[in-house]
């Protein structure tokens, strides 16, 4: 593995949850506030982060399934769970280590940004302003914002097109096997942070250029 070299690229499409900022207490909280009104037992924080990566719909539904709850359950589960992390959001989360540094280090490099993450819109410009992250991208899209989520191709090919880049000299930067997938489909150089969630695996045995322990291990 070797990380891609900066001064190759046009841009880079970084990851939200488990990339940039810790959101597994801002999730545990919610989700468990969520359990607790459908009468149903908390599932413990190591069980909800193997869970987290593919939107907030997944997550709700394998929360409830996780719990033994019913399956016409859902509408319920969603109704409050959406009420339970506006609540929360960014309230117990916190920006990881290096995370500022690397943004920066790709920032001075003259690198378009853009930040694509699985996440509802709404909820990730809230987290974003609230951990101080929002200026540092041109655009922000959600798990809502177009058709298909990532592992698709998708949201990387349309972000690259909203930034008039190239996916070839476009970086990306996550934490899962989800990223990596839609990197790779995309035709986007890829590198994986090592302490995200990757739904409980190795993040070492995903297809990535690299695993960094820090975004600010960038080579620049």
């Amino acid at each position: 593995m070797s990380t891609p070299d900066l001064s190759r690229l046009q841009a880079a499409i970084v990851d939200l949850d488990g990339t940039l900022v810790d959101t597994l207490p801002d999730f545990t909280v919610a989700l468990n506030a969520t359990l607790s009104e459908l009468q149903l037992a908390p599932l413990s924080a190591e069980r909800i982060a193997a869970l987290v990566g593919k939107g907030s719909e997944h997550l709700v539904r394998s929360v409830l399934a996780a719990a033994q709850g019913r399956a016409d359950q859902f509408d319920a589960a969603w109704r409050s769970y959406q009420r339970q992390y506006e609540a929360v959001n960014g309230r117990h989360a916190r920006v990881y280590p290096g995370a500022r540094e690397g943004l920066r280090k790709l920032r001075g490099r003259g690198l378009r940004m853009a930040c694509v993450t699985n996440k509802p819109l709404a909820f990730a410009q809230a987290l974003l302003a609230k951990t101080g992250l929002a200026g540092e991208f041109e655009l922000v899209f959600g798990g809502d914002s177009f058709a298909k989520r990532k592992p698709h191709p998708m949201p990387l090919l349309m972000a690259c097109s909203a930034l008039g880049v190239e996916p070839s000299r476009t970086l990306v930067v996550g934490d899962s096997v989800n990223d990596a997938q839609a990197a790779r489909a995309a035709g986007c150089p890829v590198v994986l942070v090592s302490y995200g969630y990757n739904h409980g695996q190795p993040v070492q045995k995903v297809d990535a250029d690299a695993v960094l322990d820090s975004i600010a291990d960038l080579r620049a």
